[in-house]
């Protein structure tokens, strides 16, 4: 385990002490996956008592699920940002992609956990990282305007969503050295990715 993820020797607030262990806790179920890590694992790579860790979240299904929720609320107050500053529509498709795709190479450990599936039999789990899904469709969903039912909106917003993830995985595994090259990438990527959205939404039309 790297450096950076050992506990420094000075005495923490609590609240110090908790975003070090959610920090700790992320790296190492982004590298094994939720199965392979253990309370005892983050405790070490923290430096800390398993008891300690403890006093912080209850289980490790506890704090998975929170790591999840967080990761699921800074994406959407990221999407939100951006589209925002949009002059119209096809912006707005091309803007949330980037900030989508700015968050997978900046913040990659949180998107391997989220694109994780080796508790795919969990249902609990399962359930959470479709939330996930589920509010990042539900923030695309107003940006669909083409007279259709609510149904069928949401049924393009998820594709979308769908669409997004194939597109970051593919980008993760090819992530630019520098960080001016990560942005550079990210634009270009989600201006191609945009036009394909925009192209297909352009051609719906209600049934």
């Amino acid at each position: 385990m790297a450096d950076a993820l050992q506990a420094s020797s000075g005495r923490l607030t609590a609240e110090q002490r908790r975003r070090q262990l959610f920090a700790v806790a992320l790296e190492l179920f982004a590298q094994r996956g939720y199965r392979a890590t253990t309370m005892d694992d983050i405790a070490e790579a923290a430096g800390v008592t398993k008891p300690l860790l403890y006093q912080h979240f209850s289980s490790k299904r506890a704090l998975y699920l929170e790591l999840v929720d967080s990761i699921a609320q800074d994406t959407l107050v990221a999407i939100g940002r951006a589209v925002m500053r949009a002059e119209g529509p096809r912006q707005q498709v091309e803007l949330g992609f980037a900030a989508y795709f700015r968050l997978v190479v900046s913040r990659e450990a949180e998107f391997r956990l989220l694109y994780g599936r080796d508790h795919a039999d969990d249902l609990e789990l399962g359930r959470a990282l479709r939330a996930v899904e589920d509010a990042i469709a539900e923030a695309i969903d107003p940006l669909i305007d083409a007279g259709l039912d609510d149904d069928h909106r949401r049924l393009l917003a998820y594709g979308i969503v769908g669409m997004a993830e194939g597109v970051s995985r593919r980008f993760m595994a090819q992530r630019p050295d520098s960080e001016a090259e990560v942005d550079e990438e990210a634009q270009k990527l989600a201006g191609r990715v945009a036009d394909l959205a925009w192209a297909g939404l352009r051609s719906v039309h209600a049934d």
